[in-house]
Parts: C-alpha cells; sequence; structure tokens
C-alpha cells in the first residue's frame, strides 16, 4: 500500500511495523506462554512496561511533565479508568489466544471500528453517516449469526470491542498524549500488577525456567514497542490511511487462527464473517470518501 500525497513513508513503515506485532508477533508470543495464568502474563506485562515507559519519556524529554499530571485528581481519576480498561482487554486478548479463541480475538478488532461509531453517536452526538448505519446493521447481523449457532453471545469478541472501544473513547478526555498516559497507566497498574505476581510466587514459572523469564520479561516490550510506533506513525498518516490500515490486526489474527493455530471454522462461522467483512468494506468506503472530500484531518484515535 503507498502512502498518499502529504503523507510520510517513514509513517507508513512506522504503522505497518505497529500492526504486524500486534496481528502475528503478539499472538504469537503469547501462545508461548499458553500455559501461563492471563493474570500473571498481564502482570509481567505492565511490570516489565514501566521501564521502557520511563526510558521513553526520558528520550522525549517529558517525564517532569508527566508527572505534573499526578497533581491533577481529574486527570488520575480518568487515567485510572482507563488504565482498568485496557488491563480488561489485555487480559481477555491473552485468554483468548491461550485457550484456542484467536478467531474471536480477531471477529473483536474486526468489530471494533464500528463500535466506535457507536459510542461516538451514543456518548459525543456524531451522527454515523447512512453508509456506516448500514456497517453496523451488517455487523450486528454478523454477531447475531454467531450467537444463535454458538448458543450464547460471543463474549470475548463483544469484550474486546467494547473494552478498547470505550477506552479510545475515554482516551480522548484525558489531556495527556499517548506517551504519558501509557506512563501514567502503567504507574497506576503497576503496584497491583507487583502483588500479583508475588502471589503467583508459589506456582509462577518467572525465574524457575530460563526461557520463560525471558518470555514474561519480553513482555514489558512487547506492549510498549508497537503503541510508540502506532503513535508516531499516527503523526505521519491521514486518518483515513489509519483508518483502514487497522483491519490488518484482525486479519493477520484470522489467519494466524486458521493456519497456524489450525483453529476450526465452520460454515456459520464464514457466514458471520461475511457479513462483517462487508460491513467493514461499507465502513472503508465511508472513510474514503469523507477522505476525498478533504473532510477529515490528520491522527488518530489512541491504541495500545
Amino acid at each position: 500500500m503507498q502512502s498518499h500525497p502529504g503523507e510520510s513513508r517513514q509513517g507508513l513503515f512506522y504503522a505497518l511495523g505497529a500492526y504486524g506485532i500486534w496481528g502475528l508477533i503478539l499472538p504469537l508470543f503469547m501462545k508461548l506462554l499458553a500455559h501461563v495464568s492471563p493474570v500473571e502474563v498481564v502482570a509481567h506485562r505492565i511490570v516489565w512496561a514501566l521501564p521502557l515507559a520511563i526510558a521513553i519519556l526520558l528520550w522525549q524529554g517529558t517525564l517532569r511533565h508527566a508527572f505534573g499530571h499526578f497533581s491533577s485528581p481529574r486527570t488520575m481519576a480518568l487515567a485510572a479508568v482507563t488504565a482498568s480498561l485496557i488491563s480488561l482487554n489485555w487480559g481477555t486478548y491473552v485468554y483468548a489466544i491461550g485457550a484456542g479463541h484467536t478467531l474471536e480475538a480477531a471477529l473483536g478488532y474486526y468489530i471494533n471500528p464500528l463500535v466506535n461509531v457507536a459510542l461516538a453517536a451514543i456518548f459525543l452526538g456524531e451522527r454515523p453517516t447512512r453508509l456506516q448505519g448500514v456497517a453496523i446493521a451488517l455487523a450486528a447481523v454478523g454477531v447475531g449469526v454467531l450467537t444463535v449457532k454458538a448458543g450464547g453471545l460471543p463474549w470475548i469478541s463483544l469484550v474486546l470491542a467494547l473494552t478498547f472501544g470505550t477506552y479510545g473513547l475515554l482516551r480522548k478526555t484525558v489531556p495527556v498524549g499517548a506517551s504519558e498516559g501509557f506512563f501514567l497507566e502503567v504507574v497506576i497498574l503497576v503496584i497491583p500488577s507487583i502483588l500479583l505476581v508475588v502471589l503467583f510466587v508459589p506456582d509462577t514459572h518467572f525465574l524457575k525456567d530460563g526461557f520463560e523469564t525471558g518470555l514474561l520479561f519480553a513482555a514489558g516490550p512487547l506492549t510498549a514497542v508497537p503503541l510508540i510506533l502506532y503513535a508516531a506513525g499516527a503523526r505521519l498518516l491521514h486518518f483515513t490511511t489509519i483508518g483502514i490500515l487497522q483491519y490488518i490486526v484482525p486479519t493477520l489474527l484470522f489467519f494466524t487462527a486458521v493456519f497456524l493455530f489450525d483453529e476450526p471454522f465452520s460454515q456459520w462461522q464464514l457466514v458471520a464473517f461475511g457479513f462483517i467483512w462487508s460491513a467493514l468494506g461499507i465502513y472503508t468506503w465511508s472513510l474514503v470518501r469523507r477522505g476525498s472530500t478533504g473532510s477529515v484531518s490528520k491522527g488518530a484515535p489512541e491504541r495500545t
């Protein structure tokens, strides 16, 4: 995919790097830790992300400014809520990969953009276009098909989409940048995470097996690095480009689930995904139309 005029090729590489890590490297990595409790994995992910988050702010020269946010009760309260949402999102994702539900994770990230549109309409008064309304309806049909055939809601997909959609909505109200916001969230979560790591000591794999210890250490950088790449790419690309590129993640998850993890993919799942893929095609076309009229500016919603 080529970058559009006014966009940076470097920004495209940054974004592709972030989406490649999220969609391919991270699920393969988490599959190696499938036998470890998702709670312990998320706890280590947070603990070992903190040193890198501090290093990033030192490199950017914004560490002192980031500490200044601790004096704002409103900012810290919002950051506590977003931290809770993103930790729930991470835990659900880790569980989905380890338990063999990668297809449900892919579905969650496919419907996430449409959830964003619905949340913006409900809470921000942003009316979706007619095409976006059709896309949301088609996605709802797809989820309905899965619900009927599976005998219950695809809760992994819905939790991933709703937690990340709500996270993005609230992050817009926190007056901090991507790196500083990530730092605040990790700081809020690090003490509970350390306590959880200590609680898991009797059954932990940490420091008992060199390979698994290395994996748990690496969970931190694998959390922070794609976020940094994404933030850098989003500053250099148009919203339309980022909106289209975001489908790389669930697509890589889908192919990883079917061809690498050998998860079953039934005819009814194909029907449901067909509705959702059609919805995304319509939604993407609505983005392209808006972008061609010049109504879309640079920038993108936060992602972690």
